[in-house]
């Protein structure tokens, strides 16, 4: 709104009613000259004004002076009506301005486009107000009753407008209740999210002067930080300038990407030590393995020397797998030695991982020699002990398919059946001058699953029953 109204009026007293001044005594002869003397002039100016018809406005008072207050109550009415539109549409007008400061949703603009519709009516209404009370001079001493009145009610009039208008606007300012509310608890959020923003930055700053006095470098961690700056900047600019979701996201990314590299900086000087054990105890395995990989030929010479090639051809090449891999190692740890001293942690840690990953497959390959031939020896001693293991796993799951049934179901009996068959072929082909230890040891190993495989279906469908 942006008219002014004319400053309330009070009317002024008639004069009629106004204390009249005490005159000065006069002494008597001398009051009695002057009364003499006067007496003609009187009846000289008193003779025109009776011809007249009558005197000024001090005299006639009566209607006109009714209609004078009750148009000035009518111009106080309108002026408080219209003062409290002002006060309400500028409240609106904050509100307005909180919500599209966060929110851009469809929502957000068609309450913008609300209170544009809102401010034009209002615009209307003052209009109309501003221009009742400009047409009307109720101060003039010779207003007339017929002007008052009309005065009363184009401001009776313009004040049933404006209060017509401020209902509305109250209206409005309830719909926008959610918008306002979210938009406000947003803006709440803001100036504890930008300065734990501005904290995490500097905790993040001073963990990494603690960790380079130590005498470790951090650069990847100084790269990392340096490129939060600009973030920095941005928040320090402001929501007016980039927008308060931004901000608050903008704040919420530096706060988390600067505690990581607070975290990490603290952990360092630990991580750096753990990396020094690492080394030292990597490499001590891999002097082990080297040592155990010796062992593998004569482990695979007995082999040779008492059981069918089958059972020890696929163990021809694990020596030269486990020296060429101890020598991979080995080169690998030395480039983690170098890169621990210049402190790029970050290789050393994909260089260690490298190393273990050569060890245990060259250690499951040594150890694949040796536990070859231990079983292959209990075997050739008894095979039996190995036929009532997987025979006493296929009666077990016999006796679940049977349960609670008179015959059991053909699709858990066909593969048990099954099972008892292959049993049954391994166990003959250990007939014979050079039994195949191997092929029967993985024949029983395989009915074994076959038939936990059965157990697990069985169990299943009952619980599913169930």
């Amino acid at each position: 709104m942006t008219a002014t109204p004319a400053q309330p009026y009070s009317p002024s007293v008639p004069r009629a009613h106004r204390p009249r001044r005490r005159p000065r005594r006069v002494p008597g002869p001398l009051r009695d000259t002057l009364a003499l003397a006067a007496l003609p002039v009187l009846v000289a100016l008193a003779l025109p004004a009776a011809v007249a018809g009558g005197g000024t406005r001090r005299w006639f008072g009566g209607r006109a002076e009714n209609q004078r207050a009750e148009a000035q109550a009518a111009k106080d009415a309108a002026a408080a009506a219209f003062y409290e539109l002002d006060t309400a549409q500028r409240d609106l007008r904050i509100s307005i301005e909180t919500i599209t400061a966060v929110d851009d949703s469809p929502a957000a603009r068609r309450a913008v486009e609300g209170f544009d519709a809102l401010g034009r009516r209002i615009d209307e209404a003052s209009h109309q107000y501003i221009s009742a009370v400009d047409a009307h001079d109720l101060d003039r001493d010779d207003l007339e009753a017929s002007a008052a009145s009309r005065a009363r009610t184009e401001l009776a009039a313009a004040k049933d407008e404006l209060d017509r208008v401020k209902r509305d606007l109250d209206r409005f300012t309830e719909g926008l209740g959610p918008l306002l509310g979210k938009a406000e608890t947003q803006l709440a959020r803001l100036a504890p999210a930008v300065e734990r923003a501005r904290q995490a930055l500097r905790a993040a700053s001073d963990a990494l002067d603690a960790v380079r006095a130590s005498g470790l470098k951090a650069d990847d961690l100084a790269a990392r930080l340096a490129a939060l700056s600009p973030e920095l900047t941005k928040l320090n600019q402001g929501a007016g300038q980039h927008g308060v979701p931004q901000t608050l996201q903008r704040a919420e990314r530096v706060t988390r990407e600067a505690e990581a590299v607070r975290v990490e900086a603290g952990r360092l000087p630990e991580r750096a030590a753990e990396i020094d054990h690492r080394l030292v105890s990597l490499r001590t395995r891999a002097q082990a393995l080297t040592t155990r990989s010796e062992q593998v030929e004569p482990t695979l010479s007995e082999l040779r020397r008492r059981f069918t090639a089958a059972c020890w051809q696929d163990l021809q090449q694990v020596p030269d797998v486990a020296a060429g891999n101890v020598r991979r190692a080995e080169t690998k740890l030395e480039e983690a030695r170098a890169a621990r001293d210049e402190q790029r942690w970050a290789d050393v840690t994909a260089l260690l991982s490298t190393v273990r990953a050569l060890l245990n497959t060259t250690d499951e390959a040594v150890s694949a020699a040796g536990d070859r031939l231990r079983r292959l020896n209990a075997v050739q001693k008894d095979p039996q002990q190995e036929v009532d293991r997987t025979r006493f796993a296929i009666r077990d799951a016999q006796r679940l398919a049977m349960a609670g049934r008179n015959t059991p179901d053909p699709r858990h009996a066909r593969p048990l059946d099954d099972a008892v068959a292959r049993l049954e072929r391994a166990v003959a082909g250990l007939e014979g001058r050079h039994p195949d230890y191997w092929h029967f040891l993985m024949e029983t190993e395989a009915v074994r699953q076959s038939v936990a495989g059965v157990v697990s279906r069985i169990r299943e469908e009952r619980g599913a029953g169930h």
